[in-house]
């Protein structure tokens, strides 16, 4: 927090301008951007943000190939259960055709599905 405002108009005005000369010689005393020191801060600020885009590329490549191998994932599970569901319904279909009688059933069956997919 600021002084309490005690003492003169003067005395305040005083401290102001010193305050002004302090800052100004802090901007004079700072370091020309062609020293050393300046230069290797520099570099060493430009050497992190080349590390930092390395990382975020290579964690956006991590989550592309994540992505990629939950698809193949998905594609070989969906791809396992139609095979699945196929090898079920040509079973069904052999013990309907064995069956006497149920052939009638099989039948309509085969024409409500074909009917419900709009083919006759």
């Amino acid at each position: 927090m600021a002084k309490a405002k005690s003492g003169t108009i003067a005395q305040r005005l005083e401290d102001a301008a010193k305050a002004r000369q302090a800052m100004l010689e802090a901007f004079r005393n700072r370091p020309d951007p062609d020293d050393p020191e300046v230069a290797a801060r520099r570099a060493e600020r430009q050497e992190i943000a080349r590390a930092r885009e390395a990382r975020l590329e290579a964690r956006r490549l991590a989550q592309e190939a994540e992505a990629a191998r939950q698809r193949a994932e998905q594609e070989a599970e969906s791809a396992r259960r139609r095979a699945e569901e196929e090898a079920r319904e040509v079973e069904r279909r052999a013990n309907l055709r064995k069956k006497p009688g149920l052939a009638a059933v099989l039948a309509s069956h085969q024409a409500a599905k074909a009917a419900k997919k709009g083919r006759n």
